[in-house]
């Protein structure tokens, strides 16, 4: 059985669909900050399969125990963790405590019960400001913000680990920008509070939930001006997940890779690929941009591609059509 932290949010829920469809037992714990319970329903109409979810926090390490003692756990998924770049430069204290201590709670509870596979939900904010493009995963790391920094320390965490216990085998999986939705609709990117997420916000434009997307920066020097990433659909980063695991089961030791499409989209581009997709005009305004925020961020896809047979196959229309079937769907619900 895999235990799946943070299940219930983006990207842990889209993974849970694809672990399931691959023929895995999952289990859920989630302690519902960014998530919603609804969430449990929509998985099983997906799945056909009611999924068992423990309601909780992974720094509560008592709870991560029974849930080892309960299940025969032979791998955990790491999704939980706080994820604004903009809101950890005004919280760092509450990001660190987070999302490291989570971690190490986990990793304890791991190491109690012997299991011994693990994956890490990274970020390409590790790489902060890399000096070329496109981003290959031996390039050096460092944090352009306090969020980044966690994710760094925690793979740092990994790497000696794995010194200290060459028999882990440990995928560290450094997501580029996840972007769409699952194309039923019943899962996607629902953020509480106001999104911090571009695709969220623009759906939410686009839905009359929100007046205007706030661009961040149009002074970056870049085609147009505005921030350029590499924006994956988030089934494709869901798949390269069970990719990951099934790579742990051969004694990987400890293994990192890029998770992108090694192609970057303009803010500007992403906002007229949805107003040409889904024919809605969304208003935006340029704003000065977020302490944190690089200029071009772009992945090299090759090793994953090589190593785990990984390759993104969803469109930039894909991931527009299924975001904004999702937001239609859940403005109806």
């Amino acid at each position: 059985m895999i235990l799946l932290t943070g299940g219930l949010g983006y990207i842990g829920s889209h993974t849970a669909v694809e672990l399931i469809e691959a023929g895995y037992d999952v289990i859920i714990l989630d302690n519902l900050s960014n998530s919603k319970i609804e969430v449990l329903d929509s998985l099983k109409q997906i799945t056909g399969k009611k999924i068992p979810f423990v309601k909780g926090d992974c720094q509560n390490e008592a709870l991560v125990e029974e849930i080892f003692t309960n299940n025969k756990i032979d791998a955990v998924v790491h999704f939980a963790g706080f994820k604004a770049v903009g809101e950890s430069v005004k919280k760092p204290i509450e990001y660190y405590d987070n999302n490291i201590n989570s971690t190490l709670a986990l990793l304890r509870v791991m190491k109690k019960f012997g299991c011994k596979n693990f994956v890490f939900s990274s970020s390409a904010t590790v790489y902060g400001r890399a000096e070329t493009m496109p981003i290959y995963e031996d390039f050096p790391t460092s944090a352009t913000n306090p969020y980044g920094r966690t994710k760094l320390f925690i793979e740092e965490i990994l790497k000696d680990l794995y010194v200290a216990d060459n028999t882990l085998n440990i995928a560290i999986l450094r997501y580029f920008n996840p972007i769409g939705a699952h194309k039923s609709g019943l899962i996607g990117e629902d953020p509480n509070g106001i999104p911090n997420n571009l695709m969220p916000y623009i759906t939410k434009v686009a839905t009359g939930k929100l007046e205007k997307l706030s661009v961040y920066g149009n002074d970056y020097p870049t085609r147009d001006g505005t921030g350029i990433r590499d924006y994956i659909h988030v089934c494709d980063l869901a798949k390269g997940h069970v990719l990951a695991l099934k790579k742990l089961e051969s004694n990987s030791g400890l293994v990192t890779y890029n998770l992108g499409t090694g192609t970057g989209y303009s803010v500007l581009e992403i906002v007229n690929a949805f107003n040409q997709v889904c024919g809605n005009k969304v208003k935006y305004e340029f704003a000065p941009r977020r302490p944190g925020d690089i200029d071009v961020c772009y992945a090299s896809p090759e090793k994953a591609q090589k190593e785990l047979g990984f390759k993104a196959t969803h469109s930039l229309r894909d991931m527009c059509e299924t975001s904004f079937n999702f937001e239609q769907k859940h403005t109806k619900n």
